[in-house]
């Protein structure tokens, strides 16, 4: 993954934004859950600070910075030490595969959505969510990104990049929901189908 550096430095400061912000947080949080099964084992590839995988009840995470992994770790989640384009974990393995932010700083996209599939049984799927470029929050992303410690130099998808890559690499069936809508603050906590009014978008496909 690119950009660990930073994580490992502020890895404090990128805690506390879930703190500071948590209508997002939440809107982000209940937009993944509505589209996991109960019952299904998953992991999240890029765990941070088990911000999204512990309210999900996922136990298995894949997180290259050691402080954050240290961090996940203390809330019961067993972490293994790697990157999104090389899974330490064997074939066919898990339900699903979630990444939550994380495409935007791996350095190689299409690898890492093949290795998600590859640790992905038969049935399985994969759960995306980012911030869309195209949305208002990601544009404002984009502009500030060199005075951030996080963003300058990740790279920013739209949904329609995110779901050419997930076709190419063995994806199909798509869902897609969206969040952190624009205009007032009441539907900041609101999910729709589809994408193109929140910044949030999640792209739940399955394994071909």
């Amino acid at each position: 993954m690119a950009g660990i550096e930073p994580f490992e430095k502020y890895y404090k400061e990128y805690d506390e934004w879930f703190i500071n912000n948590p209508e997002i947080y939440s809107a982000e949080l209940n937009a993944i859950k509505s589209l996991i099964p109960c019952n299904k084992s998953g992991i999240e590839i890029g765990v941070g600070t088990g911000r999204f995988a512990k309210p999900l009840g996922i136990t298995v995470g894949v997180e290259p910075s050691k402080k954050m992994a240290d961090i996940s770790r203390k809330q019961g989640i067993k972490v293994y030490e790697g990157v999104a384009e090389k899974l330490p974990l064997a074939d066919k393995t898990f339900d699903f595969v979630l990444f939550v932010t994380t495409i935007c700083f791996v350095d190689d996209l299409t690898k890492s959505l093949k290795e998600a599939h590859r640790v992905l049984k038969n049935d399985g799927f994969i759960i995306i969510g980012f911030v869309d470029k195209e949305s208002e929050l990601g544009k404002q992303y984009q502009l500030k990104r060199g005075k951030s410690k996080f963003y300058r130099d990740a790279t920013f998808y739209s949904t329609e990049e995110v779901l050419d890559y997930l076709k190419n690499s063995g994806f199909s069936d798509f869902s897609i929901k969206q969040t952190v809508l624009s205009g007032e603050v009441y539907k900041m906590s609101h999910i729709k189908d589809g994408f193109g009014e929140g910044s949030f978008v999640i792209i739940k496909a399955n394994k071909n």
